[in-house]
């Protein structure tokens, strides 16, 4: 059944999961972001240099200000903190690629000292939830550089599909990169929320 994408997503802050608050970044968060998304291993796979803390505060006060997705292209950033302790442990977001296809993709930054513990996994369901159940979408999709084993383990984790590799199609980092494209359908979404 096609369902048409509804015209914004203006989520209640904070996102709530079990044990997770998923809500807007803001100039409180800079030492946090910068702990993990200034460490090398952390950038190695992903689409940004290890950050400073000026960058960050940058991007919180324009790029990550964003609270809602009212046009397609638009990105939604989220922190990721624990509930019980009010630590920052990581980012997600939801990019809404088009409204006509209700299309979008998902991505996850975390830091690594709070891995093995199911949060990214928590984490990025609740932003699937966002993208399939608040905004509408009919696909959502997860790119990454196959060299990114854990990143591949949780888009599984998260029942999505991988669909592609696509053997170095990029230069990425000075290195030519194969890429994993995963995906999930919103009637998969609803299969396996009522499974």
């Amino acid at each position: 059944m096609l369902t048409p994408t509804r015209p914004y997503l203006r989520p209640q802050y904070p996102v709530s999961t079990e044990r997770l608050l998923l809500r807007p970044l803001s100039a409180h968060d800079v030492e946090a972001l910068h702990a993990y998304r200034s460490r090398p291993e952390v950038c190695r796979y992903v689409p940004f240099e290890p950050m400073t803390r000026e960058l960050i505060s940058e991007r919180i006060s324009s790029s990550w200000a964003r609270r809602e997705l009212t046009e397609e292209g638009q990105a939604l950033t989220l922190g990721v903190v624990i509930a019980e302790t009010d630590e920052l442990i990581g980012d997600v977001v939801l990019f809404w690629h088009s409204r006509e296809h209700a299309s979008g993709e998902l991505g996850y930054v975390f830091n690594p000292d709070f891995g093995g513990r199911g949060f990214a996994t928590e984490a990025a369901s609740a932003v699937l939830r966002l993208g399939f159940e608040e905004l509408g979408l009919h696909r959502i999709v997860a790119r990454l550089d196959e060299r990114n084993e854990a990143s591949a383990q949780l888009a599984r984790r998260l029942g999505m599909r991988q669909e592609a590799r696509l053997v170095q199609n990029e230069l990425f980092k000075g290195q030519w990169s194969t890429e994993l494209d995963f995906a999930m359908l919103a009637d998969e979404w609803s299969a396996r929320r009522t499974a």
